[in-house]
């Protein structure tokens, strides 16, 4: 092949990508957040961020797509994004402690089975019960901190005041 040639190929493609292509350095940025993710979330969330979604502490993995089930079991509708802006979305417009019960006890029936696939694997597999076992016990401490925000939560009403103290 020609150099004159290569060289006007080479040209010529430059020239539409120039004309043709969005080459915009801030284009990457337009969808990088949505206004949504912006918005506070109530206080446990961040602590149930930080034991839900690591499976070192919840003995657990809940994919995007236990998340969306999650969700839809509890009658909401979420966007696929990543976990942690999921679980936010979830609990961002929390007000009832009935919400609270209603989505942790759909979170406990995803967290059962895995205890159950991995009460399995031990039986299976008797030399890693040890493991197993860290992880279902992992699991139940998880549960229970279910328990201890649906206790510590206060309802908000509709009809209260943020700015009356």
């Amino acid at each position: 092949m020609d150099n004159g040639n290569l060289n006007e190929l080479r040209a010529e493609f430059d020239q539409f990508v120039k004309d043709k292509c969005d080459i915009d350095p801030n284009a990457m940025d337009r969808d990088a957040g949505d206004k949504e993710d912006e918005e506070p979330v109530p206080q446990f969330v961040d602590a149930l961020l930080s034991k839900l979604l690591a499976p070192e502490q919840s003995g657990v993995y809940l994919s995007r797509l236990d998340i969306k089930r999650i969700a839809e079991s509890i009658d909401e509708s979420i966007p696929i994004k990543e976990r942690d802006k999921m679980v936010k979305a979830l609990f961002r417009h929390t007000t009832k402690q009935q919400y609270l019960v209603d989505a942790f006890a759909e979170i406990d029936k995803h967290i059962n089975g895995r205890v159950l696939i991995y009460t399995e694997l031990a039986e299976a597999f008797p030399a890693s019960k040890e493991i197993f076992d860290g992880h279902i016990s992992k699991a139940k401490k998880t549960m229970k901190m279910f328990e201890t925000i649906i206790t510590d939560f206060e309802e908000i009403e509709p009809t209260d005041d943020p700015m009356f103290v």
